[in-house]
């Protein structure tokens, strides 16, 4: 698992924007990390309180194993910019190098074998082998836009998975901007 070229967004404006409940004069709202807003923060999922974190909008490249990227795909707001694609470039990726080191030297091994033969006949049924025997440990980058508010929930859901790519997932979470006040307080 790999994380980088991450931009992070509205931390300022949103904790600004979580006070315009209480206020009158909006134009003198401070955004100031307060012990209100840390509250809010922590409320629990599906209360709504929180939903000033869906204002922190964060962007990066996750590499991430196939077997990880569908269960992130069950976040409804995880969004995927780009990525790259077995369908378009299978003939074409270095198979060692694109898969983590839990994938059995004898299954790149055959998988590259697929790979050459493809390559060779370009015949679709060739291709259709290769493509459907790359194992769950082959690993692809997407450029992925979410939120605070996602990540706290993913953040609650994972921090303890079997997948180790979860839980370095989450200590990546760990590192953002205020996590410990607007993420991982519950």
């Amino acid at each position: 698992m790999k994380i980088n070229n991450i931009e992070i967004n509205g931390i300022a404006s949103s904790i600004k924007a979580s006070k315009y409940p209480f206020s009158v004069d909006i134009d003198t709202v401070s955004n100031e990390l307060t012990d209100t807003v840390k509250k809010l923060a922590s409320s629990k999922k599906g209360e709504g309180h929180d939903q000033f974190l869906t204002g922190i909008n964060v962007s990066f490249d996750l590499t991430f194993s196939i077997k990880a990227w569908i269960e992130l795909e069950r976040y409804r707001f995880v969004y995927f910019v780009s990525s790259q694609s077995t369908m378009h470039k299978i003939a074409m990726f270095d198979i060692k190098e694109q898969c983590n080191k839990y994938v059995d030297d004898r299954i790149i091994d055959v998988v590259e074998e697929l790979k050459t033969n493809y390559n060779r006949t370009k015949d679709t049924d060739d291709y259709l082998k290769l493509l459907y025997s790359v194992p769950v440990g082959f690993e692809l980058t997407a450029r992925l836009t979410t939120n605070y508010r996602q990540l706290k929930t993913i953040y609650s859901q994972r921090k303890n998975h079997k997948l180790p790519e979860w839980r370095m997932f989450c200590r990546w979470i760990e590192g953002l901007p205020y996590f410990a006040e607007l993420i991982g307080g519950e």
